[in-house]
């Protein structure tokens, strides 16, 4: 069985609506049908296991609801195998895309899916994960340190290899293009690849280290993205960002059957589907596709996000994607960014759970270190050593100047 709970929002009977998103997601239609009998709704008609009651809403999701009191709840609704089977299309079309149309709903939102082993073994999942991107970075026993070439820059790929050479001889772990850098007139992909790669070769030949690049390679023609693909493959590269909701399922699934890169999921669209609470999706559903399709890495926002999201939504992502579907092999890295810089890691470090296991990802928070790219490596550096030997950043950053002056600069919290 599929299990799927939905938090259901209506002015009307709760226990109707459980029932009528059962049925019209299984076997019910307005009207009974001919060859609709017992044996066939016992054998794949979905089923309501339980309902727990919430408070009532104060104002309804959708503002063309009738009048309230608006009642809520969380529905568990279990779905046969047979109904779905494997497909993930076929998953997110039944038990997920048309319970939003059913009437008499002033809101509903998936906040849970749990599925049968059988999906294991029908999708591939992740190539590499936690295990295969620290092994391809080197690193050990402390987050991966990266950065973002951003795009507002507006780089040529001559002046994008200067800045990552000053980045790779400050001892940076990652480097990635910013999701919307993927291949515009002034740095075009092949360009961008031609001018990195040499940097990131030598750089391995000299100290046995190779940093990990990732390129922006989505396209919504996923014939070009997979050249996009092998062009990074064949100039030594090991890493891609892929912006997950604009390539889609088909896309993914696509790319990571014949992918010899690690998967850096991109998730920009996911506040589209999240972001007011009374409708949508949990992440903690959502990720669970993607994992599924073989993402290896994952973008969730950070502590003191520069975006909307609030600290306790980036804990919850964190736990999404480190928590096994059915196995550990089936996690994605967690990659917290957005904002951040040397001054979340105390925080960052307490609220995952005083773990290492994670790609820290900082854009402005290294590149405009008032002393360059190079030291603001070392700064975030400098900051994570000082969260996990428990040393307040302020103290440590007495004997440490490329921290003190992150701090100088970005105390305010304004990293971009």
């Amino acid at each position: 069985m599929i299990t799927l709970t939905y938090r259901v929002e209506t002015s009307a009977s709760i226990d109707a609506l459980a029932t009528k998103i059962a049925s019209d997601q299984s076997t019910g239609t307005f009207v009974a049908l001919a060859g609709e009998t017992e044996e066939l709704k016992a054998r794949v008609a979905a089923r309501v296991l339980a309902i727990r009651s919430l408070p009532d809403a104060d104002r309804p999701s959708l503002p063309e609801a009738s009048d309230g009191p608006f009642k809520r709840a969380d529905v568990d609704i279990a779905f046969p195998l047979d109904a779905i089977g494997t497909d993930l299309s076929a998953l997110m079309t039944i038990a997920i895309g048309g319970a939003y149309s059913i009437k008499g709903l002033s809101g509903i939102r998936v906040v849970d899916m749990k599925l049968p082993d059988e999906y294991r073994s029908a999708h591939p999942g992740p190539q590499f994960g936690v295990t295969g991107s620290r092994r391809l970075t080197g690193v050990e026993n402390r987050p991966i340190i990266g950065t973002i070439v951003k795009p507002a820059l507006g780089l040529r790929p001559r002046e994008t290899a200067e800045m990552v050479g000053e980045l790779i001889a400050a001892g940076v772990d990652f480097i990635k293009d910013d999701e919307k850098l993927m291949s515009p007139a002034y740095s075009p992909l092949s360009e961008r690849v031609k001018a990195i790669m040499p940097l990131v070769l030598d750089h391995e030949q000299k100290t046995g280290k190779k940093v990990m690049y990732a390129f922006g390679i989505s396209h919504a023609d996923p014939d070009e993205m997979l050249r996009n693909h092998d062009l990074v493959a064949k100039a030594g590269g090991n890493c891609a960002v892929v912006n997950i909701n604009s390539v889609g399922f088909g896309g993914m699934a696509f790319l990571r059957k014949r992918s010899s890169l690690v998967i850096h999921a991109h998730r920009n669209g996911w506040d589209i589907l999240t972001r007011h609470p009374g409708l949508g999706m949990d992440f903690k559903v959502w990720q669970q596709f993607w994992r599924l399709l073989g993402v290896d890495q994952f973008q969730i926002n950070g502590i003191a996000s520069k975006y909307w999201e609030p600290d306790w939504s980036f804990v919850e992502s964190f736990k999404a994607v480190t928590t096994p579907i059915f196995s550990p092999d089936d996690c994605a890295l967690p990659v917290a960014g957005s904002g951040q810089w040397g001054g979340q890691a105390p925080e960052t470090y307490r609220r995952t759970g005083r773990t290492v296991d994670l790609l820290y990802l900082c854009g402005g928070g290294i590149v405009s270190h008032p002393d360059g790219p190079g030291a603001g490596v070392r700064a975030v550096q400098q900051a994570w050593q000082a969260a996990v030997d428990g040393i307040p950043l302020a103290e440590f950053a007495l004997t440490h100047p490329e921290l003190a002056r992150s701090i100088d600069k970005f105390g305010d919290g304004k990293a971009a």
